[in-house]
């Protein structure tokens, strides 16, 4: 995965989950951010309209020609209306007034469904760059679907704003081209199914991982971040401090994770997956990096900066044995100032740390690495490079916890906390790409989060995507991140009443991390969300010893051929293989087994051929099991 990083600090505060963030000061009059024209208000729920005002000042409201209950501005500056359920419909005018008299309204409100989209890139991914789009776009104006786009922002603490102006929108040309292409579809095909008013909101951050979208109650009771919070907590009083603790953290990961092999020369302009060489071409891990450099003792006086180039994702870099700098982010130009004393006359030795967390890594870009002198640079020449652990073995990575999308709580702070605690339909949530190398982990976050949002936005309904096929194609049997967290993702909806699966594993692309097929993935999580179950793990009836017979919980069909394809049966010590299958009974497929047989998976690669659908066109979803 490549996602963009940005460094900000993030810092965790113990506040309810999504109140009204307290006012330092009175402000004036305003609405809360969520309440503009166009907006849509959840059909069957009191909804509480909140705002800012004058302390001790009166605000009266009313709802077309009826007036509704009177609010005092609280000594903080805040002030909440309890709007009563309303049934579906649009067109309505919300007006507010205070004493002080100020005054505003709201235009063309509408009553009706209202949905959460979150997660990460392929959430985020827009319509404009999905497939079929000039078509899509063109034919999109409804005036009973509208959209809001949360712009990107991550916090120390829980925002009452945006990062950016917002407002509601009725979808049509100008507004669908830059929303989520999978909020859209499974909006649309809501609101063409419901038929009322269907309001999306999009809060999405490309390369986000789970902890990152949690308050920080929910992450504490997660479990298993409590030096994490501590730190965030050190980055409030003292951000100095904080990035020490954090490099000594990522000193000893690396120390840990180094490798003693012999060590290759390193071209250090090219991704390593680039250089031909086998044992580099998938390698997702660490590495050291080293280089010297033999400079006078003018030189070593004149030196200002180090410029590395890229490193793909996270650097630790040292000169001399003493760390200059670090840095996350798979594009972001490394430069790192040098401190007085840090080079001296003669050979000075530059090592540089290097975590690759998927896909493209290593040292690398057309920016080669130089030494900034006072005037002009040195380039350094002849790196280095020895491999170090492989990133399945190399445990906890230890990412800065403030850093926007790969921390914790940062973006729940500035995306979804200044949505306030406005009630909604249900919650759509495609992410897991980046928390792939954790499934174990993951189940218990993404319970969290579920819980977490629940309780903020009184909604059960909880629609997961299951992530989609991505990596290369393999021709047996293989273990891999992505469908252990299929599989978490997987036992989550299965074990929760009000959850949802939609499963995308026939819409990936082995080359493109970002398939261009969401119309798919967002009508099945509209199935998802509207409590239509996917197919389930199927009942395994022993005949002898054999075959096994698995039946499912609908009828299926074969697509392309005969028979179904993509069934593996693996014996105690893990040793896997494909087993012929046939489907002898519309929802019952037969596997011949052997003695020692004590696992059966299904589409357990990164990027597996499907061919066995539903009878809508749903394809099973991948999973594990024992054999009974």
């Amino acid at each position: 995965m490549r996602p963009f990083r940005l460094a900000v600090p993030v810092v965790a505060a113990a506040v309810p989950l999504l109140a009204w963030p307290v006012a330092a000061q009175a402000a004036p009059f305003a609405l809360a951010p969520v309440l503009t024209d166009n907006v849509v208000l959840q059909r069957g729920k009191p909804v509480p309209l909140r705002g800012m005002g004058e302390p001790g000042s009166v605000v009266h409201a009313s709802l077309d020609d009826g007036a509704l209950p009177d609010a005092t501005v609280a000594a903080d500056g805040t002030w909440q209306i309890a709007l009563p359920a309303q049934a579906a419909g649009g067109g309505h005018r919300l007006r507010f007034a205070t004493s002080t008299g100020q005054q505003t309204q709201l235009a063309n409100v509408a009553f009706g469904d209202v949905f959460l989209c979150s997660g990460q890139s392929n959430m985020e991914f827009t319509l404009r760059h999905a497939t079929n789009a000039d078509v899509v776009i063109a034919g999109s104006a409804n005036p009973d679907l509208r959209l809001f786009n949360v712009p990107k922002q991550s916090s120390l603490t829980p925002q009452p704003q945006f990062g950016a102006g917002v407002a509601w929108a009725p979808a049509g040309p100008a507004s669908t081209p830059d929303f989520s292409a999978v909020c859209y579809f499974m909006g649309a095909s809501l609101q063409a199914t419901r038929k009322v008013p269907v309001g999306l909101i999009a809060a999405s951050w490309g390369g986000s991982i789970i902890e990152d979208w949690m308050s920080p109650a929910a992450v504490r009771q997660a479990g298993g971040h409590d030096d994490d919070l501590e730190l965030l907590a050190l980055r409030r009083r003292d951000p100095a401090a904080a990035e020490q603790a954090w490099g000594k953290q990522l000193h000893a990961f690396f120390a840990r994770t180094a490798g003693k092999g012999a060590a290759r020369s390193a071209d250090v302009g090219k991704l390593w997956e680039d250089w031909g060489d086998p044992a580099y071409a998938r390698f997702d891990g660490t590495a050291t990096y080293t280089a010297t450099v033999r400079l006078s003792a003018q030189q070593a006086r004149a030196a200002r900066a180090l410029r590395l180039g890229v490193v793909d994702d996270i650097d630790q870099t040292l000169v001399n044995g003493v760390a200059v700098g670090a840095g996350v982010g798979w594009n972001t130009q490394r430069h790192y100032m040098l401190p007085a004393g840090s080079l001296h006359a003669g050979t000075n030795t530059i090592t540089v740390n290097v975590l690759d967390t998927g896909s493209g890594g290593g040292l690398h870009g057309d920016s080669l690495p130089a030494l900034e002198l006072a005037e002009g640079s040195i380039p350094i020449a002849g790196w280095q490079v020895v491999q170090g652990m492989p990133l399945a073995r190399a445990g906890k990575i230890p990412m800065p916890p403030w850093i926007a999308a790969s921390g914790l709580t940062t973006l729940y702070n500035g995306m979804i906390a200044p949505l306030g605690d406005i009630p909604l339909a249900g919650i759509a949530w495609y992410q897991g790409e980046s928390n792939a190398g954790d499934a174990a982990g993951y189940r218990g976050l993404l319970r969290a989060l579920i819980a977490d949002w629940r309780s903020c936005f009184a909604t059960r309904p909880f629609g997961i995507v299951q992530i989609a096929g991505y990596g290369p194609l393999v021709a047996g049997p293989t273990d891999a991140f992505w469908p252990q967290i299929r599989e978490a993702q997987r036992e989550v909806a299965a074990s929760d009443p009000d959850a949802g699966l939609a499963v995308a594993i026939d819409v990936g692309d082995p080359d493109d991390i970002h398939p261009t097929r969401k119309k798919p993935v967002g009508q099945r999580l509209a199935q998802a969300l509207a409590g239509k179950p996917v197919a389930a793990l199927p009942v395994v009836l022993r005949e002898g010893n054999d075959q096994v017979r698995l039946r499912f919980n609908r009828p299926l069909r074969v697509i392309g051929d005969a028979v179904p394809i993509g069934f593996e049966l693996c014996d105690a010590a893990g040793h896997c293989r494909f087993a012929p299958a046939k489907l002898d009974a519309p929802d019952t497929v037969a596997i011949p087994v052997r003695t020692g047989d004590v696992t059966l998976r299904y589409l357990w690669a990164d990027s597996p051929v499907v061919n066995l659908f539903d009878a809508d066109g749903s394809p099973l979803s991948p999973f594990t099991m024992p054999i009974p």
